[in-house]
């Protein structure tokens, strides 16, 4: 089943006509990635599914329904939910306002607690640190808490925009872990990561952005067997 369609989707930063046609399925249960240097268009393409860009031309479906008309609100609570690019916690909350923040819009206290729950059998480091100020916790713990807030959402998509930026390399394996333990749980998930070598091995399938343009789609193992993906963005020539 079709979870996320973006379809020919153009977007401009006034004049900056930042995505030109960009087209990108989720299947349920997916994790794809999009990979694509600084300036490609990646997390414009997360913005536009959030609705916190509106596109000029072209739709983006959940599920089959077009989010044109909602605001960005209004498509978290659809079930798009994004982890933002550089974290952004809230720096003065602790981290348990944190998580009550993601779950602004449930009214069910009791799925509420279970996923409470759950969040802390992802991240145990979050459940030491929930009345911790989520300004003063590392920047890893500041990303399982990013994450953990949009999972008190309930999506039926999250976004991730560049989980690993800024992180030592035991954190990028732990983030990519759960990743992978949220994959196997059912979550689809579209995923936005500088890191391509370790996106295209949690992924299902990819796409390769240049100039908000898609130049290759393919899955996950025959782009990280294609030579050219492999010396632009694997580091292998």
């Amino acid at each position: 089943m079709l979870a996320l369609e973006v379809h020919n989707v153009h977007a401009y930063y006034g004049h900056i006509h930042a995505l030109k046609g960009i087209s990108v399925t989720v299947e349920d249960g997916e994790i794809v990635t999009l990979i694509g240097g600084n300036g490609a268009g990646k997390s414009t393409t997360l913005k536009t599914i959030s609705g916190m860009m509106r596109p000029r031309e072209g739709y983006v479906k959940l599920y089959g329904e077009d989010l044109g008309a909602y605001r960005a609100h209004e498509i978290v609570s659809k079930g798009v939910v994004q982890v933002p690019e550089g974290r952004q916690v809230f720096a003065g909350l602790t981290v348990m306002e944190n998580l009550e923040m993601g779950a602004f819009s449930r009214r069910d206290a009791d799925g509420i607690r279970q996923d409470t729950e759950h969040v802390f059998q992802l991240f145990p480091r979050l459940k030491e640190r929930q009345r911790q100020v989520a300004g003063t916790l590392s920047g890893g713990e500041q990303q399982m808490l990013a994450m953990g807030r949009a999972l008190m959402a309930k999506p039926k998509v999250l976004l991730l925009d560049e989980p690993s930026m800024g992180l030592a390399p035991v954190l990028v394996d732990s983030i990519f872990d759960t990743i992978k333990r949220l994959h196997e749980q059912g979550t689809t998930i579209l995923l936005v990561e500088q890191n391509a070598r370790m996106a295209l091995q949690v992924a299902n399938r990819g796409y390769v952005i240049q100039t908000g343009e898609v130049v290759l789609s393919d899955s996950a193992a025959n782009l990280r067997a294609n030579p050219t993906v492999q010396k632009s963005y694997l580091g292998i020539s």
